[in-house]
C-alpha cells in the first residue's frame, strides 16, 4: 500500500502543478502571468492541505492552507454541491490583504464530497484608494468579498460580477483573473476524478492519512535532533512614518518548535499591518526551510511549527486595521526568525536580505481621460549564505519572479528607462550579499503618472552576519533629486522620471577573509567597483 500511496502522492503533486500552470496560462494580470504571484493546492474532505504547486509563494500557500477550513465553516459542507465555486478576499480568512483573491472548489465523486482545490492570485486592483499603504482602515483599501459562492451548481453569480466591475479600476483584468482561478481549479478537479477512476477509489481519505502522517513523522524526527534551546532576536525596520520592531523568541521542543512574537510593535496607523494568518505562513516557512527542507509542504509537515503573537501587535493586527501592504512587514518575518535560529544552529542561516518585494504601482491618465493601472514586481538582493554569496535581484522569501521590462511596458503607457544590477549594494563579507537593482521609470509622452512606492530597507538596510557588512539601502527619488520615503504616493511632474535603487543583502563573515580571486571576479563582473574593493576588502589590482 505504501508504494502505491507514494505513487498517488506524486500524482497529486503533478495535478496541483498543472492546476497552477493553467492559472498562469489563463490569467489576465502580469503579476500572475509573469511573476507567478499565486498559489494552488489540494485538500482532503477534512480541509487538510495535501499538496501544493511548486509555482507559488509561501505567503499564499501557507495562508491558503488555513483558508479552506474557513470556507468549510462559513459555507457549510452540508450546503455544498457539485458545480459550486467559492470566493473571498477576506484578509483574515484568506491570504492577508484585499488584493489577493482565493477561490475554492469542492470535488464530488459518486455524489460524495471527497476533496477541495484552492488557488490564490494577486489582482491589479480591488477599488478603494488603490494599492498602497496610505489607507487608515481596511474599509478604505477596496471592495471586501466575504466567503461566498462565485458559482452555485455551475451558475456564476452575476450580481457579484457586476459589483466587481463597477468597483474596480481594471474590471476586465480583475474579472478575467477570477474566471482563471475558477478554471484552474476545474483542471485539478478533472485530473483528480480521472485518478480516482484509474485506481478505483471512492475517496482519498486513506491517501490523505498516509501523506499527513508520513510528513508529520518526518518533520518531528528532524525537530527531535535539534538541541533543546531558546533564543531571541529583534529587527528594526522602516515602518511607515515611524520605525517598527519585530521581535521573536524561538524555542525548540521534542516534537515541535514554537515561535512567539511577543515584544513586537503595536499596529501601525497605516496599511502595513499583518493579519495573523500571514504571520503564521512566513514564520512556519522560515522554520521549515531550515529544519525540514526535504519534507513536502502540507498539513502534516506544517503542524509541528507553532506560532503565537499577542493581539494588538503589527503581526497580529485585527479588523479593521489597514493591511494593504502586509507583505512589506510579512516578508521580513523569516529574517527575524533566522536571527534567533542562528543562535541555536550557528552557520546554518543566511544574513538578512532585502526581504520585502520591491513593488510599485502607477496610475496613468491619458489626454483623453483614459486611465490605466500598472503593477510592477521587482527584487533586491538576498543575504549572503554560509559558503555562498547572496543571490542578485532575487525575491526571498516570496519566491516570485521579477517582471520583464517588455511585459510591464505592454501592461500600460509606462516606459522603463533603466533596469540593471546595482554595484556595491551587496554587503561585504567572506561571502557577499546579493545585489539590488537600479531602475528608472516614467510615463509615455502625453500621460500623467502617479507613483506609489511600496518599499522598505531605506533607513534600516539588511544587516550582515558574523562580521559581514550591511547591504545598500533603498533610494526613491525624482530625476531632479527630490527624495521620497520608501512608502509614498506622489505625482511625477511632466518631463521627469522616478529613479529607484533597490536594497542589497547583508554580507556574512569578515570581508578580510574573502578569497581574493572572488573579489577580483566581482570587480571584473561589475558587482563591486574598484574603489569598494580597495575600501572593503583591501584589494589591489
Amino acid at each position: 500500500m505504501s508504494v502505491q500511496s507514494q505513487i498517488m502522492w506524486n500524482r497529486l503533486i503533478s495535478i496541483v502543478e498543472e492546476q497552477a500552470q493553467a492559472l498562469i496560462r489563463t490569467a489576465f494580470s502580469t503579476s500572475v502571468r509573469e511573476a507567478g504571484d499565486l498559489s494552488a493546492g489540494i485538500y482532503d474532505q477534512r480541509g487538510r492541505m495535501l499538496a501544493q504547486a511548486v509555482t507559488g509563494t509561501p505567503g499564499h500557500v501557507n495562508a491558503m492552507a488555513a483558508a479552506v477550513a474557513h470556507v468549510m465553516r462559513e459555507i457549510g459542507t452540508d450546503t455544498m454541491h457539485d458545480g459550486d465555486v467559492y470566493i473571498t478576499n477576506d484578509p483574515w480568512m484568506g491570504t492577508g490583504h484585499l488584493h489577493d483573491i482565493t477561490v475554492v472548489t469542492p470535488v464530488f465523486q459518486g455524489g460524495q464530497l471527497v476533496a477541495y482545490f484552492a488557488c490564490t492570485a494577486h489582482v491589479v486592483d480591488i477599488g478603494g484608494r488603490g494599492f498602497g499603504a496610505d489607507g487608515e482602515s481596511v474599509y478604505e483599501e477596496g471592495l471586501q468579498i466575504p466567503i461566498m459562492r462565485f458559482a452555485a451548481q455551475g451558475e456564476v453569480d452575476r450580481t457579484l460580477i457586476a459589483m466587481l466591475r463597477v468597483n474596480t479600476r481594471e474590471p476586465d483584468q480583475v474579472i478575467g483573473d477570477i474566471y482563471a482561478l475558477a478554471a484552474c481549479n476545474e483542471v485539478g478537479l478533472r485530473r483528480l476524478r480521472a485518478m480516482l477512476g484509474e485506481y478505483g477509489l471512492a475517496d482519498i481519505e486513506s491517501l490523505a492519512d498516509f501523506i499527513v502522517d508520513a510528513s508529520h513523522a518526518a518533520t518531528v524526527a528532524a525537530i527531535a535532533r535539534l538541541p533543546r534551546a531558546t533564543a531571541c532576536n529583534t529587527m528594526t525596520t522602516d515602518g511607515y512614518a515611524t520605525p517598527i520592531t519585530l521581535a521573536c523568541t524561538v524555542a525548540t521542543h521534542p516534537d515541535h518548535v514554537l515561535v512567539d512574537f511577543a515584544g513586537t510593535s503595536p499596529p501601525d496607523p497605516k496599511g502595513i499591518n499583518v493579519p495573523f494568518i500571514y504571520t503564521v505562513a512566513y514564520a512556519a516557512y522560515a522554520l521549515k526551510i531550515v529544519l525540514a527542507p526535504e519534507v513536502p509542504n502540507n498539513a502534516g509537515s506544517l503542524a509541528p511549527f507553532r506560532v503565537t503573537a499577542p493581539e494588538n501587535t503589527i503581526v497580529n493586527a485585527r479588523r479593521p486595521h489597514p493591511v494593504a501592504l502586509r507583505h512589506v512587514i510579512g516578508h521580513l518575518i523569516p529574517d527575524t526568525v533566522f536571527g534567533a535560529l542562528d543562535q541555536i544552529l550557528p552557520g546554518t542561516v543566511p544574513a538578512e536580505g532585502a526581504g520585502a518585494l520591491c513593488n510599485f504601482q502607477v496610475s496613468l491618465r491619458g489626454p483623453n481621460g483614459a486611465r490605466s493601472e500598472v503593477l510592477c514586481f521587482n527584487s533586491g538582493g538576498t543575504g549572503a549564505r554560509p559558503g555562498l554569496d547572496g543571490l542578485n535581484a532575487t525575491a526571498f522569501p516570496s519566491g516570485v519572479m521579477t517582471m520583464p521590462v517588455e511585459a510591464t511596458e505592454h501592461a500600460g503607457p509606462i516606459v522603463i528607462h533603466r533596469k540593471e544590477l546595482r554595484p556595491d549594494s551587496g554587503g561585504a563579507g567572506q561571502t557577499r550579499g546579493g545585489l539590488g537593482q537600479y531602475m528608472e521609470v516614467g510615463p509615455r509622452d502625453g500621460f500623467a503618472m502617479e507613483f506609489r512606492a511600496q518599499f522598505d530597507r531605506k533607513r534600516y538596510p539588511a544587516r550582515g552576519r558574523d562580521g559581514g557588512q550591511t547591504g545598500g539601502p533603498t533610494v526613491v527619488q525624482l530625476s531632479d533629486g527630490t527624495d521620497f520615503p520608501a512608502k509614498a504616493r506622489f505625482q511625477v511632474p511632466p518631463g521627469q522620471t522616478v529613479r529607484l535603487a533597490f536594497p542589497g543583502g547583508g554580507g556574512m563573515g569578515s570581508p578580510a577573509a574573502r578569497d581574493p580571486e572572488a573579489v577580483a571576479r566581482d570587480v571584473r563582473l561589475g558587482y563591486i567597483t574598484e574603489e569598494a574593493a580597495r575600501r572593503d576588502y583591501g584589494w589591489t589590482p
